[in-house]
């Protein structure tokens, strides 16, 4: 049995939004960022991979605040935080890769050693891994911690397939396209709801960093040469887009709730 917010959190309401077709076009859109948007600022923008790490993660940490601190789902908040967390969690990755030399062989077996670790204490701790039910401090805690932990596993498993194992940008689309298929399959045909959204939420890391790779990279790398201000700007504009929609839709409610 699930155990209920304490008395300190109640009046919290899910700090998570619905699963909708929406959100997943939000999080791959969101993923793809992440690796674009790192690269944009350390390279082209000439920031360096020290400055941009720095900026990054003062910004996390400021909406991470603000997402705190609210107590129900705010579709601006929640959704600038996923991508400031895609963009961190990406630059882990790299730091361990290409600043200190760590192999994505050891990498991304790391990462998902620490992920099932993050998800066996949220689960003993609160009994429950569903993120319908993120309604206190604890759970929103390891929820978060979730989140960073898949896109530093999704980084350093695109980059193992793509790169280190030779896939390439257009068949690793494909691959991770295939799998997360594969994954809402299994859920249409009964399979467990939790255990199958965490694993599509997986796999779209990988999925949108192999997309940006496709998207940004040189023709002679194989890539379409849209470059990575581009890419960035125009999924940004689609997550602005969606987002703001949502916000809309929800303060629409809440008028509509306290007129009644």
């Amino acid at each position: 049995m699930n155990k209920l917010p304490t008395s300190t959190t109640t009046g919290w309401l899910n700090k998570v939004p619905e699963v909708a077709l929406s959100f997943w076009i939000i999080k791959i859109m969101s993923t793809t960022v992440g690796e674009t948007v790192a690269d944009y600022l350390a390279v082209e923008a000439g920031l360096g991979q020290g400055l941009t790490r720095s900026v990054m993660a003062a910004l996390l940490v400021t909406a991470m605040f603000m997402q705190l601190r609210t107590r129900r789902y705010t579709p601006w908040i929640y959704w600038l935080t996923v991508v400031l967390v895609s963009v961190v969690g990406t630059q882990i990755t790299d730091l361990l890769t290409d600043g200190l030399g760590v192999s994505l062989y050891i990498s991304t077996p790391a990462f998902t050693v620490a992920l099932a670790a993050i998800f066996f204490v949220w689960y003993r701790v609160e009994r429950t891994l569903s993120i319908h039910d993120i309604v206190t401090r604890n759970r929103e805690l390891f929820y978060w911690a979730a989140i960073l932990c898949t896109f530093a596993l999704g980084t350093a498993a695109g980059d193992l397939a793509t790169e280190a194992l030779g896939l390439g940008f257009s068949w690793g689309v494909v691959a991770f396209g295939t799998l997360i298929g594969v994954t809402y399959v299994a859920w249409r045909m009964g399979g467990n709801a939790v255990l199958t959204f965490w694993i599509a939420y997986i796999l779209t890391r990988p999925f949108g960093a192999a997309l940006g790779d496709l998207l940004t990279q040189a023709r002679t790398y194989g890539g379409l040469g849209m470059g990575a201000m581009w890419t960035s700007a125009l999924f940004l504009s689609v997550i602005v887009m969606l987002v703001a929609v949502a916000q809309i839709g929800m303060n629409g409610r809440r008028s509509t709730q306290l007129a009644e």
